[in-house]
Order: structure tokens, then sequence, then C-alpha cells
């Protein structure tokens, strides 16, 4: 599992009544550690107690990651949601709002998503199209970004795609680089193994591989070169197309708190006093001020502009805006921006 990648899928949970009520059920989880080969896997038994006090019983297989979803638990911290203690759990319920988080193998999550087991799910484009189940692409998250490329020993003298004529190609992805040599015209034996694909070309498993590139050091550090880009990926939010009305209202308010997390993202709110006779030059060099606020100042002659700009923006005409007289120049973070 690439580290680029960490994945979560959320799971509604509702009480039935007359009117949307964000309420939870009691969870009680048992927690049994069993073995099979080498692979470690929890099974969670989960008994939910409504209202009424009836029992319900369900049975959740899930592999456990090696990775925390950082990324993700930031978004949604910064979103408001509040998540119980994480530690051996896998079935992770909000204090705060209606969702649960269920934490599975990154490739296990669009069935999960497609069959209703799961609401929504956070996993990477690669999944999604690897997998091509049922499901809706919600919003892209712009996180997690990587690429899934085609790599060669660096001391192979590439000359273009043909190469790959009559070679082994090891992957965790057969689906999309089928689809790939296919529109390539690429004659091609796709091996298929799920961990650890860049060793093989060096153990003389393949003669190359199609896998997930981040920085590409691990490329480098067994002796492999990147040479062909497949495809983009990042994290997405996707959803089950068969959500119920409410869920639909719970999904709703959940993306317009990741939206206002999102709209903050790299931008900073500005503060400046600028001499009144130049407030509109000021104004004409902000990027993207649709309509910033100007207050006259008690020092007569003086302005003061409010304005929200990309950070990276405002680091390239910083000198300008200096040039043009502003002084006292404040640069504040921003939590949430409700556009």
């Amino acid at each position: 599992l690439n580290t680029a990648h960490c994945f979560v899928i959320i799971r509604w949970n509702i009480i039935s009544c007359d009117t949307i009520t964000f309420s939870y059920k009691l969870r009680i989880i048992r927690i049994e550690k069993l073995q099979k080969s080498a692979s470690k896997i929890f099974h969670i038994h989960n008994i939910i107690l409504d209202r009424t006090g009836k029992g319900q019983h369900r049975h959740i297989i899930a592999f456990l990651t090696q990775e925390i979803a950082v990324a993700i638990i930031e978004l949604l911290a910064e979103a408001g949601i509040k998540l119980t203690a994480m530690k051996r759990t896998l079935l992770v319920p909000s204090r705060n709002f209606p969702v649960e988080l269920l934490f599975l193998r990154d490739d296990d999550i669009p069935e999960s998503v497609a069959s209703g087991t799961s609401d929504i799910g956070i996993v990477g484009l690669n999944e999604v199209l690897e997998k091509n189940k049922n499901v809706s692409i919600i919003r892209n998250l712009g996180f997690s970004k990587c690429r899934l490329s085609l790599a060669i020993p660096a001391a192979v003298d590439y000359q273009g795609l043909q190469w790959f004529h009559g070679k082994k190609i090891a992957t965790s992805y057969p689906n999309i680089l089928r689809r790939f040599l296919h529109e390539n015209h690429i004659n091609a034996d796709i091996h298929v193994i799920t961990g650890s694909v860049e060793i093989s070309p060096g153990i003389g498993l393949s003669d190359a591989i199609f896998d997930i590139v981040s920085s590409g050091s691990t490329l480098v550090s067994n002796n492999l070169a990147e040479v062909e880009v497949v495809m983009q990926s990042e994290a997405l939010l996707i959803g089950n197309r068969n959500l119920s009305p409410r869920k639909r209202a719970i999904l709703e308010e959940l993306l317009f708190r990741i939206e206002a997390v999102k709209a903050a993202e790299n931008k900073k709110y500005v503060l400046m006093n600028v001499p009144t006779d130049k407030v509109q030059d000021v104004v004409d060099v902000l990027p993207g001020a649709k309509s910033p606020t100007i207050m006259p100042l008690a020092t007569e002659g003086w302005s003061s502009i409010h304005t929200v700009v990309d950070e990276k923006s405002f680091w390239e005409i910083i000198s300008r805006l200096k040039e043009l007289g502003a002084q006292g120049i404040l640069v504040m973070p921003i939590e949430k921006m409700i556009l």
C-alpha cells in the first residue's frame, strides 16, 4: 500500500423519526484478533441498540491498514467533526456528527460503497478506475496526489512504448494497465502482485512495473526509472448511488463543511493602510479582489484595505504594493470561507 494514499469510509448513523435528528445509537464493539497467513485481520462484531432497545447485529471484515489516514482526519477535524479515540479500532463514531468512520484497505472501498455497506468513501481515483464499481464521484479532495506510471530498470536504453512489446509487467492495477496497453496496441504479459511491486525486476519476476509513484524515491532506491506516466490520481469523495433523502441531507451538510475548509486553503486575509489617492491603484494590483473592503482611517488622507488573496499571489505582488505606498501590511490565516 503506497503511503501517498490513506483511506477511510464513512457510514451515516441515522435514527428513524418524523424529523431529521442527528442523534447517536449506542454501539458496543468487540474486536477479536484473528490470524490468517501473514495478513492481520480484525473481525468486528458490532451490536447496535436503537431507541426501542432492539438489538441489531452486524459483522464487518476489514484489513488493518498500516498508516492512519492523517489527511482525512485533519480534514474532518477542520470541518468540526470530532472523533472518538481510535486506538486499535477500525470503526470510529463521531461525537458530534451522525457518521461513523470505517477503516478498510483502499482496494475494498469502492465495492463497500457500491454495495451500500458504506454510504460514502474517500479513496484514490486509481482505485475507483481499477475496480470500476457503480459509484458516483462527488468531489476531488486535492490531497494524496500521485500518479500511475510505467518504470523499467534504470540501465535500459528506453526508446518508447514499443519497448514493452513482449515484456512482462508487474502491477497491482491490471485493469488500468490492460486498457492502456490496448489503447496503444502493445502486447505485453501482465503479472499481478499485491505488494512490493518495485522489487519485481530486481528479482527477475518481471521486466518492468506499473505502480503508484509519488516522489519517485522508491523507484530510485530500486534502480528503476519512470518512463511513462499513464494517469494522475488524488483522493476523491465517492458515494453510493442510492442514498436515501435523509442520508443525502447529511451528505449535503458534510459537503458544505468540506467546501468551507477547502475554499480557505492557501488563502490569506490581508489588511493594509494605503494613501487614499492610491486606493484604486492598489485594488487594481490585488489579484482576484472582487470587491475589497475599504475604510477611512482616523488620519486624514489614509484608508485601510481588507481583502483575501492566495498566499502565492501575495508574495508576487508585495513589492508593487509597497511601491504604491502600502504600509502596516498584516497577513492572517483563514480557517473557513463560506462562499
